[in-house]
């Protein structure tokens, strides 16, 4: 399968994803000051992934300085699993892949936020569109969200948490 190359476009602290069909080094196109602060919090950074068409708010997980580099050259969300230890490519075994469609870095540097195409539906391993689907009320939590699939049938192993 061809792995699409992409280009960057940085403007206002955000990085615009676009296809090209040359590769060029998505580190190499920002100003060193301009990126993720991966010098603290033990190397990780908050990624917050929003639907670039709805707005929703998908998911929250980490990522370290190869999953952010790897995210700007590939197109597609990665993330890193403090569970698992290692580098956590979204979709990798449901195919539910995060295209990026943007990516903004917070004014500290340690907070990074992904508009993406989500593909297959639902971004949370639980079956839900976004992990975000237990509102908050006085009578307790209340699931807000419809489950787009069943994890059971997803994964072989069975949901478990990729953080």
């Amino acid at each position: 399968m061809a792995t699409k190359r992409l280009s960057l476009v940085v403007s206002h602290r955000a990085v615009l994803v676009r296809p090209r069909r040359r590769f060029v080094s998505a580190m190499a196109t920002q100003k060193p000051n301009s990126g993720p602060d991966f010098s603290k919090n033990g190397g990780l950074v908050a990624a917050i992934a929003q639907d670039a068409a709805t707005g929703e708010v998908l998911m929250m997980a980490y990522m370290n300085a190869e999953a952010y580099a790897e995210t700007l050259a590939t197109g597609q969300a990665v993330y890193f699993s403090r569970s698992r230890n290692r580098l956590w490519r979204k979709g990798e075994e449901s195919g539910h892949v995060q295209r990026v469609r943007e990516v903004y870095v917070d004014c500290d540097g340690d907070a990074v936020l992904l508009k993406v195409e989500q593909v297959g539906g639902a971004a949370c391993h639980t079956g839900f569109r976004t992990c975000f689907f237990r509102q908050v009320t006085p009578e307790g939590l209340k699931v807000v969200g419809q489950r787009v699939f069943n994890p059971e049938e997803v994964y072989r192993r069975g949901p478990s948490s990729p953080t």
